[in-house]
């Protein structure tokens, strides 16, 4: 973060609540809006959607300086709402189906997006829309975008049809101490690909203008995804698989299902090595 913003040029997909881009926060970040029917901004600032995009939005592209992370605000944010404003919370976070996430990450692929967070978990699955799902995931492979996921808060091991798919990174939450948070899904998908990330008492932007905090898995994997697009912004002319394997580390085989701590630093090393 001290080495950069960001740059625009760098797109980062979130698929995730609407953002109340008014925020003091929020409100000069470079945050598109890639929804056909301009749902992307809250209509109802006290809605667990609106919050909780806002809060994932503040960790990614908050001004330098605010009470949130602010990863990397030099980025240009691609939000792409999927969770309805007039839901209740649910009892381990945002949640949606798979054909509303199928559509979700295809607007954010068509849109340009080099990267794209998926805070959230999926309810009703069934064998055609899990094949669906994979199809699209395969698309982004493809196409060298790279897909950050959070692992869950059930506290189980096991992996869904996202986390076990070899070209996402789950992600898991720690506490301020790096170890693993009780509540957050491991399993061996989990542990063999993704990270282990922030997610204990974070503080980020809430949805009313203020600061808040919040904790889980969903507040974990823009660690991940912010820590992607800060080595790309510095590193453009790297491909897909070399960011991922340089900021996974997995250069070794892994047997333990609670995967390693985001290393950033280890990673921007590792990628100036080979280009520069």
């Amino acid at each position: 973060m001290d080495l950069t913003h960001g740059i625009p040029d760098i797109k980062v997909g979130l698929v995730d609540g609407p953002v109340a881009r008014d925020h003091p926060d929020l409100a000069e970040s470079p945050i598109r809006e890639i929804t056909a029917n301009g749902g992307a901004s809250c209509q109802n600032v006290t809605s667990f959607a609106c919050l909780h995009g806002t809060f994932i939005a503040g960790i990614l592209s908050a001004r330098r300086g605010s009470d949130s992370p602010a990863i990397c605000p030099g980025c240009t944010l691609l939000v792409r709402p999927i969770f309805s404003e007039r839901d209740p919370r649910e009892q381990y976070g945002p949640s949606t189906n798979p054909d509303e996430l199928v559509a979700a990450v295809s607007d954010c692929i068509g849109a340009g997006a080099r990267m794209i967070n998926l805070s959230l978990a999926l309810v009703r699955p069934s064998t055609s829309a899990d094949q669906a799902l994979k199809s699209v995931l395969d698309q982004a492979m493809l196409r060298g975008i790279i897909i950050v996921a959070a692992a869950g808060n059930q506290k189980i091991v096991g992996s869904t049809v996202i986390t076990s798919h070899p070209w996402v990174i789950p992600t898991a939450a720690c506490d301020r101490e790096g170890l693993p948070s009780a509540y957050s899904n491991v399993g061996h998908s989990i542990g063999a690909r993704g990270l282990r990330a922030p997610g204990d008492g974070v503080i980020s932007a809430g949805s009313n203008g203020n600061s808040v905090p919040s904790s889980g898995t969903s507040v974990a994997a823009p660690f991940v995804t912010g820590t992607i697009a800060l080595l790309w912004s510095m590193f453009p002319s790297a491909t897909a698989q070399a960011v991922k394997l340089a900021v996974t580390q997995a250069t070794v085989r892994r047997v333990s299902v609670v995967p390693p701590l985001l290393d950033a630093w280890t990673a921007y090393e590792t990628l100036a090595l080979r280009y520069r």
